[in-house]
């Protein structure tokens, strides 16, 4: 199969953790575009509390950073798992969430998924051992920015230099035909993204689902966050990741866990609901299990 002209377009690179990969193995073969942005590589607190992320900040500075610790754990856990130390320090939140696919079919040059031109995803009839588990559509990789699951949990907004307030879900949107990995257009840039102010007595989680030790892509992650009050569950916010073309918000769950007393009953119903509208391939059932476990465990841990 030849692959499509498409991957010689230009390309962006800001740190090239991910791009300089692909134009290693030969998938990306066109221009590059280095971006210089003065000014977007921190972190710009507001009088409320909330936080704008510069789209040049890198995942280890969001890691370290005490404040945003203090008030978005879950987004400072995830990017402290993330990847390696070294990819880190370089990696940039921008470049987290436009990053490609990590299907071995989109990486091998050699063929022509749907995401390079071609006319149908081989890891559906392939190996898809690492594929969805909530099939939506002709694609069935995963989307890999796990920053990109501890965002939609925390609602955050994202602005390009062309465009404002683009939630998580319409950036990285999944388009009909399963050849985008994202919603950018053409020479479009990310800027920043700007979460909503902490909420009083919130508590955050992220955990994650790996083959291997370190240095490894996530099978299920999981960021979620709650406001627990009067032993009930007042507020409740749960991302999955590893499991779609694109993170989901668990909305059953979150849905059985607000208002109900914090307890192991109700926590273990959520659990389950986790995996309400699944639609395992042949080889990813396991994910499900993985996906209530997580949930469970998740929540086990913000109500203690």
């Amino acid at each position: 199969m030849n692959v499509s002209a498409s991957m010689t377009a230009p390309e962006f690179r800001a740190a090239g953790t991910d791009l300089s990969e692909r134009r290693r193995t030969g998938v990306s073969k066109g221009p590059v575009v280095d971006l210089v942005l003065p000014g977007d590589d921190g972190i710009i607190w507001g009088d409320d509390g909330a936080a704008t992320i510069g789209a040049f900040a890198t995942i280890a500075t969001i890691a370290a950073d005490k404040k945003m610790n203090d008030a978005y754990p879950g987004v400072a856990a995830t990017a402290a798992g993330l990847a390696t130390p070294q990819i880190r320090h370089l990696a940039t939140l921008g470049g987290n969430l436009a990053q490609r696919s990590r299907c071995w079919y989109f990486r091998n040059p050699h063929i022509a998924c749907l995401k390079k031109g071609g006319n149908d995803c081989p890891a559906r009839t392939g190996n898809h051992l690492y594929s969805v588990a909530f099939d939506l559509g002709p694609c069935v990789a995963p989307h890999p920015s796990s920053m990109a699951c501890a965002l939609l949990a925390y609602e955050a907004t994202v602005t390009t230099d062309r465009r404002k307030g683009i939630s998580v879900e319409e950036l990285l949107g999944y388009s009909s035909d399963g050849r985008a990995d994202h919603a950018l257009q053409s020479g479009e840039a990310i800027r920043s993204i700007a979460l909503p102010a902490p909420l009083a007595g919130e508590r955050a989680r992220y955990k994650r689902a790996i083959s291997r030790s370190y240095a490894e892509w996530p099978l299920v992650e999981i960021c979620a966050r709650a406001v627990i009050a009067d032993g009930a569950f007042k507020f409740v916010r749960i991302a999955a990741g590893g499991i779609a073309p694109r993170p989901l918000r668990l909305t059953t769950s979150e849905a059985a866990l607000e208002g109900r007393p914090v307890s192991e009953a109700t926590i273990a119903s959520a659990a389950k609901l986790a995996i309400d509208g699944a639609k395992p391939l042949p080889m990813t059932g396991y994910k499900l299990e993985l996906l209530s476990g997580l949930v469970r465990d998740l929540l086990t841990q913000i109500a203690a």
